[in-house]
């Protein structure tokens, strides 16, 4: 039996027979006992939101509101207004006050995703209630307090926004007290059928399954658009096999061709073994949350291995 973790308040739900996944599973569940925030990395279609959602009904906080917003979806005067509201007249248009995402979450968690694309101004005023604990509307001058746990989401490397300049220092590390890291769909091959098992059934589709061809094609491909491809290309199927069991023919023509979109680095892009161990060391590290013991064995060295390699990065 496949395990899965159940729908939290809409979410989808998590099919968990990787070991990857497994080991995310069990990681989040000991960050839902704390109050911490949390930065949840992976590529785009990965699943970070049911990540979030995952951690937030383990959470004391799970009768409580968990609210969502697309930071990269708003533009950056409309963003402001919907994270803390707007007091009446604030603009024009404004003709009632409204309160904003982070009062609607209360006592409950804010998932704030793609939060590499905040707007530097905006950081600044996010910082101080994360300092603070309080909010206060566009175009008011009081305050008043919140209560909400904070999880973010990002496909970017937040770091190196900070080294550009793109991203707040102080905001950088007063989020990243936890993070994770949700794995790529290549890496979770065991999950491919059961995931796509999962998505004919939401379709309530009269198809039985997929002939063993489609099945052998759909767990050759990349999957760069990751569980959300996947989702794409059960629904394509689905709607071509009309009711029968949904067979090569059916899948997109990138899964029966076994061909990613063309998203090859160009040769400046290409890095030396070197810089590419560099960077998976660190993201490994970031992923446990800094420590060393724990990135040790994730990445199947000795710790004074990690050790060594971390002061030769001047880390």
């Amino acid at each position: 039996m496949v395990p899965v973790v159940p729908r939290a308040h809409g979410g989808a739900d998590v099919i968990a027979r990787s070991c990857a996944i497994q080991t995310l599973l069990k990681r989040v569940a000991r960050f839902a006992r704390t109050e911490a925030p949390v930065v949840v990395h992976g590529e785009t279609g990965t699943g970070k939101e049911v990540v979030a959602r995952v951690l937030h009904a383990n959470s004391s906080r799970a009768e409580q509101p968990f609210v969502a917003v697309n930071v990269a979806a708003l533009p950056a005067d409309l963003l402001e207004s919907e994270v803390f509201g707007h007091g009446k007249g604030a603009f024009t248009g404004a003709a009632t006050a409204k309160r904003g995402l982070f009062e609607a979450a209360h006592q409950g968690t804010i998932f704030l995703d793609e939060i590499g694309e905040m707007p530097l101004a905006l950081q600044a005023k996010f910082l101080r209630v994360l300092q603070d604990g309080e909010i206060r509307r566009v175009g008011e001058t009081q305050s008043f307090e919140v209560d909400v746990r904070v999880v973010c989401a990002t496909h970017r490397d937040l770091s190196a926004l900070v080294a550009s300049g793109q991203f707040r220092e102080d905001l950088f590390y007063r989020l990243n007290v936890l993070a994770v890291e949700v794995p790529p769909l290549r890496q979770r091959e065991a999950d491919i059928l059961p995931l796509a098992q999962h998505f004919l059934a939401l379709e309530r589709s009269e198809s039985p399954g997929f002939t063993p061809e489609a099945e052998r094609l759909l767990v050759a491909y990349s999957w760069p658009g990751n569980v959300r491809e996947l989702q794409n290309a059960v629904k394509h199927g689905a709607a071509l096999a009309f009711g029968a069991a949904i067979g090569a023919e059916d899948l997109p023509d990138a899964v029966r061709q076994n061909k990613a979109p063309d998203m090859q680095p160009g040769r400046a892009d290409l890095r030396s073994l070197a810089e590419m161990e560099q960077e998976h060391i660190l993201r490994v590290l970031a992923a446990c949350g800094g420590s060393q013991s724990e990135a040790a064995k994730v990445l199947g060295v000795a710790r004074n291995t990690l050790w060594r390699k971390l002061k030769e990065l001047g880390e």
